[in-house]
């Protein structure tokens, strides 16, 4: 007879009962479960589209700046540094967030890449400034936010 039992976080690969002349004998094999899971892994991630530089469209663009939280991202990301989504203290929920990260990045204004389990996000100026030169530092200046 053979059985398969899962026991915490090792699996009991093989239970043999055999009787040899009278005598019953039991062996149990165990071996480690799982390390991982492979739900949780990134393995299964596509990768994240961001549109060429030839593609940003302007009314894209300026609706992506339009909201007031979205902005305050892209102030954020002024300054050069990468940044994962959770650093950002903004007064939404999380998956608002997510919303606010997906519109800016399908816009061509950021540039998002996994790192881990996390997003790093970074700031497209070099594509924004050589499609449309100066707007990217007209509307942060006139949001307040000098770069």
């Amino acid at each position: 007879m053979t059985r398969s039992l899962r026991s915490g976080s090792w699996l009991a690969g093989s239970f043999f009962a055999t009787a040899s002349r009278g005598v019953n004998v039991c062996t149990i094999i165990v071996v480690p479960y799982q390390m991982y899971d492979v739900r949780r892994t990134m393995s299964g991630v596509t990768a994240l589209r961001h549109p060429a530089p030839g593609e940003l469209e302007l009314g894209t663009v300026l609706h992506a700046l339009s909201d007031p939280v979205r902005m305050s991202i892209v102030a954020a990301l002024a300054s050069g540094d990468a940044r994962s989504c959770s650093s950002f203290d903004v007064p939404v929920t999380k998956s608002t967030c997510t919303h606010h990260f997906r519109v800016l990045r399908e816009a061509g204004i950021i540039r998002q890449r996994q790192e881990g389990v996390s997003r790093l996000n970074t700031l497209r100026r070099d594509d924004l400034d050589s499609r449309f030169p100066g707007l990217l530092d007209t509307v942060l200046n006139a949001a307040g936010d000098v770069r």
